[in-house]
């Protein structure tokens, strides 16, 4: 797999609008996605990397449930892949049996899964063929 650049690190905060206009007004974040994903996260971006604002924070600190419950962790590391990278990320996680959260958030796929450290990792893509997601039949 092929890893374009860091996408966004995700963090949990305690008040949303508070932490929206800090990363705004302090450090000149634009915010992004906010027509596709409303508050959940709140994406605020300088260039092709963001801060993914995560409210409300996960109960268990760092688990996001665990892999395989299709909730997204709020505190994860992302990585921004092509189309054929994150279809090759998808394939090495299956074949080396890493337990795996795959989420379609719409304008962009993911597949979520911890390193040996248990910290969470997130392959991402925005290069989005029309009704196609990985493992579908070809």
């Amino acid at each position: 797999m092929k890893i374009r650049f860091l996408d966004h690190v995700a963090i949990p905060v305690s008040d949303l609008k508070r932490s929206i206009r800090w990363y705004q007004d302090v450090l000149g974040l634009e915010r992004r996605y906010e027509k596709e994903w409303g508050d959940y996260p709140a994406m605020l971006c300088a260039g092709d990397t963001c801060v993914a604002l995560i409210h409300p924070p996960n109960t268990v600190p760092n688990s996001g449930d665990g892999p395989g419950t299709g909730r997204v962790p709020d505190r994860h590391i992302a990585f921004n892949t092509d189309r054929t990278g994150f279809e090759e990320a998808f394939q090495e996680v299956r074949d080396r049996g890493i337990p795996f959260t795959y989420d379609d958030h719409g304008i962009s796929l993911s597949v979520y899964f911890f390193d040996p450290d248990n910290h969470w990792i997130e392959i991402t893509t925005f290069d989005l063929p029309a009704g196609r997601k990985p493992g579908d039949p070809e």
